[in-house]
C-alpha cells in the first residue's frame, strides 16, 4: 500500500527534515503502512515504511514485526509514564494508554495510538507517531500499523506558521492547533448540525479535521473516536484513475506497469480481504443446526446472490437417506439427488425444469462427472451452445438450454474425509463477470467448509436414525387387551439434539391372570441411553416372567445396572395388577409417582409410595406397597419428561397430570390424547416422554373357580371331574377334553411332589382360559424327552403340545405350574 503524499526518495533515506513536508492546510501526513499477521510477521510493507524505517520491502516481508519496530520508550519529558508507556489513543485523553508493544504482541483488541522512539539502522532513532488498528476476520492479518515522522511533522507545522491556540494532544510532544482560517466558523456551525455537541467538542473536532485531515467517522458523547486516517482526499481523481488502470490490467491478466504496482497490490489485497470476509460470513451462516435438510438450504442460500446467481446442490443417495458413509469413487451409476436450488431469476423459472427432489446419474463425458470423480473444482468460463446442448441431453423432455447457455459455471465438490458427498453447480448471468481462478479457489474453500458441515449433519442424522431404529425395536407393541385390563400407550421423542433417549414402557403377562406394568427412564439421551434402556427392559421382562415381587425385582435390576457400569442411572416404576384380588402391588426406584383415577367418583390422586433411589446407585433398599382398586379404575404411569419443564416446579406438572387424567374420555386413546394435549405441548419441553395408561376392569367372581386337593392319588380323578363340570357351566364344553387331560398331568405331579400343604387348583376365565396348579415344592418341572420304556416324563410334553401357552414359576410357598387355552371368539 502507498498512503499519503510521498515523493520518491533514495533507499536508506528516512523521512526527516529533508522529507516531503506535510501540507499545513489539509493536514496531509506522509504515512508508513505495515500489516502484521497472526504469527507476528510482517505481511505488507509500504513505500512509506521503506522511507521511514530505511528498509526495503524485500527484506521486511516475513520478518518478525518487533525486530523491525523495536520499541525503546518515549522521549524524556514528553508526558511518559514511569513504565515508559505513552498516552492513549484519543486526542483529549489525559490518562496513560497502552504502548506499541501491547499492540504488536496481540494484547490489545482495540485501536490504539501513541508516540515512541524506534531504532533505525541508518539513523539510530526515529521519533514517530503511531496508530495501531486490530484486524478482525478469518484471514491471517492481525494488525494494521500506521506511523509518521513526529520530528518532521512538528517542524513542518511550525514552518507553516501555526501559532498558539487550543491545544489537543494526540501523543506526547505533538500538538494540534485550532487557529487555522475557518476553524472558529466550523466550530460554531457543528453544534447547529449536531445539537448534542458542546462548543468544546466542536472545537476539538474542527481542529482534527482542518489540521490533520483525519475525518471523524462517528461521534459519541461517551465513546471517544480513535484517529482515523483519510486515505485519499487530495488528488482523489488521479488516484482513482490509477486504480482503474490497475484493475483493468488485473482483470485482463496483463502485466501491471511498474508505476501501478502499488495500486495493483492494493486491489489484490482488497480482493483477498473481500473473499475472506465472504467465506467468514458463509461459515457463520451454515451449520446453525445438525438437521441435514436445514443445513442443505443454508449452504445454498449462503452463496446467492453475492457469489453466484444460481446454486444447485446435489448429494449422493446414501447421504440423503442418512445412511452410513458412502464408499468408493462415484461412477456413471451413482444416483445424485437434487436437494436444493436457489436462484435470482423470476419465481418458478427453474422449478419445472429442474425440480428439487429429482435423482439422476451423470454421464462420463460431462464436467459434472469430472468434478465428482476428481474431487476438484471445474471451471467453465462460458457455457457454449455445444456444451449447453450436451448438458440438456441429460434431461428428458425438458429443454434446459435457455437457462444455462452463455452463463459462467463453476462446479465445486462437497467433500469430507476425502470422499465426495455431493457437489454444487454455480451459475452466473451472462452480464456478470465470469468465474475466474480466484473464484475457483474461493469456491473450493466454500465447498470444503460446506462439506464438513454437511458431513456433521449426515453423521448426526445417521446416528439419530440408528438410535431411533434401536429404540423403536425396543419399545414393545403392547396389546390393547390383557387379563383384566385395557392398556393404551404413547411415546413422544424429545426436542433436543440427540433427542433419542432412554424412556420406555412395558407390560408383562404374569401367572394368575396378573399383569406387570412398567415405566422407566434412563437418564441422558442418544444411542448409549437407548442401548442401556434395551438392556434394562429385557432384564425386567425376564425377572417379571419368573414372578419376582416388585421390590425384589428392583433390587436385582439395581445389581444388574451396577455390573453393566456406573455411566448410567435410571428410574423405574414397577406395578403388578391382580384382577382377581383387585389390588396393585407397586415399588418405585426414583420415579415420579403414578396417578390413580377412581371410577366411583372420577377423583384422581397421586399414589403415595416410597420413592427409592434410582437404579444404578447401588446398595439401597426398595419397598413395595399394596393398593386396593375397583373395576373401572385407571392407572396412569409416565416419565418425568411429560410433567417437568425447565424453570417450573414439577408440582405444577403433577397437578396438571392429575387433572387431565381425570377428564372424561370416550376411549383409552382419547384419554391419553387429553393428557398429551394438556402437558406435552407446553413450551420448554425437551425430554422424551413415555406414557402408559391401564383401565383396571378386573375379573368377575363367577369367572373364577378354585379347589383344594388333598395329597392323595385319588384327588386326580376328582380334579378332572370338577374341571369338566365347570367348563360345561361356563358354556365351554369343547375345551373340557384337553383341559381334563392337562389338569390330570399337572395334579398328578403336584400330588407326587407336595410335602405338607394341600394342592390348589384354579380355573380363571379371562381373555384366555387359565388353569393353575400350586403345591409347596420349590423344584420347578422341566420338559424332557421320554423313551419308549420310560414310565414318566411325558406329562409336560402333553401340556406343551395341547396348551396355547404354559409355564412354571416359584412362589413364596412353593411353585405354580399353569397352562392356557384359547377361548372361543364370543368370550374374548
Amino acid at each position: 500500500m502507498d498512503h499519503g503524499t510521498e515523493r520518491d526518495a533514495p533507499p536508506g533515506h528516512r523521512a526527516g527534515p529533508d522529507a516531503v513536508p506535510a501540507d499545513p492546510v489539509t493536514g496531509r501526513v506522509p504515512l508508513a503502512v505495515v500489516v502484521v499477521d497472526r504469527d507476528g510477521l510482517v505481511s505488507h510493507w509500504s513505500r512509506g515504511a521503506r522511507r521511514l524505517f530505511a528498509l526495503p520491502k524485500e527484506e521486511a516481508i516475513g520478518r518478525p514485526a518487533p525486530d523491525l519496530l523495536p520499541v525503546s520508550g518515549v522521549l524524556p519529558g514528553d508526558g511518559a509514564r514511569d513504565d515508559g508507556s505513552a498516552y492513549g489513543p484519543y486526542p483529549d485523553h489525559d490518562g496513560l494508554g497502552p504502548g506499541l508493544e501491547a499492540s504488536l504482541d496481540g494484547r490489545l483488541s482495540y485501536p490504539a495510538a501513541g508516540r515512541a522512539r524506534l531504532t533505525v539502522p541508518a539513523d539510530a532513532r526515529v521519533d514517530v507517531l503511531w496508530w495501531a488498528y486490530p484486524l478482525v476476520g478469518p484471514g491471517p492479518e492481525r494488525l494494521l500499523v500506521l506511523a509518521a515522522d513526529a520530528d518532521g511533522l512538528r517542524r513542518d507545522y511550525a514552518d507553516g506558521g501555526a501559532g498558539p491556540g487550543a491545544v489537543e494532544r494526540i501523543a506526547p510532544g505533538f500538538a494540534l492547533h485550532t487557529d487555522f482560517p475557518g476553524a472558529d466558523e466550523l466550530a460554531r456551525r457543528l453544534p447547529e448540525i449536531l445539537p448534542s455537541m458542546s462548543v468544546g467538542e466542536s472545537a476539538r473536532i474542527a481542529a482534527q479535521v482542518l489540521e490533520l485531515g483525519y475525518p471523524v467517522l462517528e461521534f459519541s458523547q461517551s465513546d471517544r473516536v480513535p484517529v482515523t486516517p483519510d486515505w485519499g482526499v487530495p488528488r482523489r481523481a488521479e488516484r482513482r484513475a490509477r486504480r482503474e488502470r490497475a484493475a483493468r490490467a488485473l482483470a485482463a491478466g496483463e502485466p501491471v506497469p511498474e508505476e501501478l504496482r502499488d495500486e495493483a497490490e492494493d486491489l489484490e489485497y482488497a480482493a483477498v480481504r473481500d473473499r475472506l470476509e465472504f467465506l467468514n460470513e458463509v461459515s457463520g451462516a451454515i451449520g446453525t443446526s445438525l438437521d441435514l435438510a436445514q443445513t442443505i438450504v443454508e449452504v445454498s442460500r449462503a452463496v446467492v446472490p453475492r457469489f453466484t446467481d444460481v446454486a444447485g446442490t446435489y448429494l449422493r443417495e446414501q447421504v440423503v437417506a442418512g445412511e452410513g458413509f458412502p464408499d468408493g469413487v462415484p461412477d456413471t451409476t451413482t444416483m445424485w439427488h437434487r436437494v436444493a436450488l436457489e436462484h435470482t431469476d423470476e419465481p418458478g423459472r427453474w422449478d419445472d425444469v429442474v425440480p428439487v427432489g429429482e435423482a439422476m446419474p451423470f454421464p462420463a463425458h460431462t464436467p459434472f462427472f469430472q468434478c465428482m470423480t476428481s474431487g476438484e473444482p471445474v471451471l467453465v468460463p462460458r457455457i457454449t451452445e455445444e456444451m449447453g446442448h450436451a448438458i440438456a441431453s441429460q434431461f428428458e423432455k425438458r429443454d434446459i438450454r435457455p437457462l444455462i447457455t452463455g452463463r459462467s459455471m463453476l462446479l465445486v465438490p462437497l467433500k469430507a474425509r476425502q470422499v465426495v458427498l455431493g457437489f454444487m453447480i454455480l451459475l452466473r448471468h451472462p452480464e456478470r463477470p465470469v468465474f475466474n481462478d480466484m473464484d475457483r479457489v474461493t469456491g473450493a474453500e466454500l465447498a470444503a467448509r460446506a462439506g464438513l458441515v454437511l458431513d456433521n449433519a449426515r453423521m448426526y442424522t445417521h446416528q439419530e436414525n440408528v438410535a431411533e431404529t434401536l429404540q423403536d425395536s425396543m419399545l414393545p407393541h403392547i396389546p390393547a387387551r390383557m387379563a383384566g385390563c385395557d392398556i393404551a400407550t404413547r411415546y413422544l421423542p424429545g426436542t433436543l439434539l440427540g433427542r433419542v433417549g432412554g424412556d420406555w414402557f412395558d407390560s408383562v403377562k404374569l401367572p394368575g391372570a396378573r399383569t406387570a406394568l412398567v415405566v422407566g427412564d434412563v437418564m441422558g439421551h442418544g444411542l448409549n441411553s437407548a442401548a442401556m434402556m434395551g438392556q434394562l427392559r429385557t432384564a425386567v421382562q425376564t425377572m417379571a416372567g419368573i414372578d419376582l415381587p416388585p421390590a425384589r425385582l428392583l433390587r436385582n435390576l439395581d445389581d444388574l445396572a451396577q455390573r453393566l457400569g456406573d455411566t448410567h442411572l435410571a428410574t423405574c416404576l414397577y406395578a403388578v395388577y391382580d384382577p382377581v384380588a383387585g389390588e396393585l402391588h407397586l415399588a418405585n426406584a426414583g420415579h415420579i409417582p403414578p396417578v390413580l383415577v377412581r371410577a366411583e367418583d372420577g377423583a384422581s390422586e397421586l399414589i403415595d409410595l416410597p420413592t427409592g433411589a434410582p437404579i444404578g446407585v447401588g446398595g439401597v433398599p426398595f419397598e413395595s406397597v399394596r393398593v386396593p382398586v375397583a373395576p373401572g379404575d385407571r392407572l396412569v404411569m409416565c416419565t418425568d419428561g411429560l410433567v417437568e419443564v425447565r424453570g417450573e416446579d414439577i408440582g405444577v406438572g403433577l397437578a396438571t397430570l392429575c387433572e387431565s387424567a381425570a377428564h372424561p374420555a370416550a376411549s383409552m386413546d382419547d384419554a391419553c390424547d387429553t393428557i398429551i394435549r394438556a402437558l406435552g405441548t407446553r413450551g420448554g419441553r425437551k425430554d422424551d416422554v413415555a406414557l402408559l395408561m391401564a383401565r383396571l376392569t378386573g375379573i368377575e367372581p363367577d369367572a373364577v373357580a378354585e379347589w383344594s386337593l388333598a395329597r392323595e392319588p385319588a384327588e386326580v380323578s376328582r380334579a378332572r371331574a370338577a374341571v369338566r363340570e365347570q367348563l360345561h357351566d361356563w358354556g365351554l364344553p369343547k375345551l373340557a377334553g384337553p383341559a381334563e387331560l392337562m389338569v390330570s398331568e399337572l395334579v398328578t405331579n403336584a400330588v407326587r411332589h407336595a410335602h405338607a400343604r394341600p394342592v390348589e387348583l384354579r380355573l380363571v376365565r379371562a381373555d384366555t382360559l387359565l388353569c393353575e396348579v400350586d403345591d409347596d415344592d420349590h423344584e420347578l418341572p422341566a420338559l424332557r424327552s421320554a423313551g419308549p420304556e420310560d414310565e414318566t416324563g411325558r406329562g409336560l410334553r402333553v401340556v406343551s403340545t395341547l396348551a396355547r401357552a404354559w409355564g412354571a414359576s416359584r412362589t413364596t410357598a412353593g411353585k405354580t405350574v399353569w397352562f392356557e387355552l384359547t377361548l372361543p371368539v364370543r368370550y374374548r
